[in-house]
């Protein structure tokens, strides 16, 4: 059985911390699953990842930046992900390709058909089974990233950030069958029951 599980949300949303929790429930079922992340995931993406997230006096242009993201997915993609689906085990992915379309697309203001085309180059038409948004208020998102060292992104200004989550939830709303949308707001074991239950109507009986 092979199952494709992406995670997505804007910064301070716990979506990673979502990701590990149900990394570890499936591997109590006794299902062979691996947990990756993107920007990385690979020594290659690691180094783009640094690059682009934490570059200084460096100005990288929005298409710059939609190029060195879909570099570190395509090596992703045809290192880790496509042959652990290939071996039949569950991926789950903190961020994947929504990321590019939110952050560069409705973000960043480029042509939304072209961030497309070029996520779906990176990704030979991958797309999840299941990908999981926790959704919140860009205030309390950012409240909860209060002290810690922002990178380029989450350093942008307020309507960045509103931009990008309008962004998330038209996406979820554009292919309701592929997305759970859960209020991030809710305690932590709340929201991980919720996405259990869901996640076990893609397992096998």
């Amino acid at each position: 059985m092979s199952l494709f599980i992406t995670f997505e949300g804007e910064e301070g949303s716990g979506k990673s911390s979502q990701a590990e929790e149900l990394y570890k429930w499936l591997s109590t079922q006794d299902i062979p699953v691996i947990l990756t992340h993107e920007p990385g995931g690979t020594e290659l993406g690691e180094r783009i990842s640094d690059l682009v997230k934490w570059a200084q006096g460096t100005d990288i242009s929005p298409t710059t930046e939609l190029m060195l993201f879909n570099a570190s997915r395509a090596q992703l993609v045809r290192e880790v992900i496509r042959p652990a689906l290939g071996e039949g085990k569950a991926v789950i992915c903190d961020r994947f390709d929504d990321s590019t379309t939110t952050y560069q697309s409705y973000g960043r203001e480029l042509d939304l058909e072209t961030v497309k085309k070029i996520n779906t180059t990176a990704t030979g038409g991958l797309r999840p089974d299941l990908t999981v948004l926790l959704d919140l208020s860009i205030e309390d998102g950012l409240a909860r990233k209060s002290g810690e060292k922002l990178d380029r992104f989450e350093q942008e200004d307020i309507e960045f950030h509103r931009k990008v989550r309008e962004g998330y939830l038209k996406l979820a709303n554009e292919e309701p069958e592929r997305w759970l949308v859960i209020d991030a707001l809710q305690p932590r074991e709340v929201i991980s029951q919720v996405i259990r239950e869901r996640v076990s109507t893609l397992l096998p009986a």
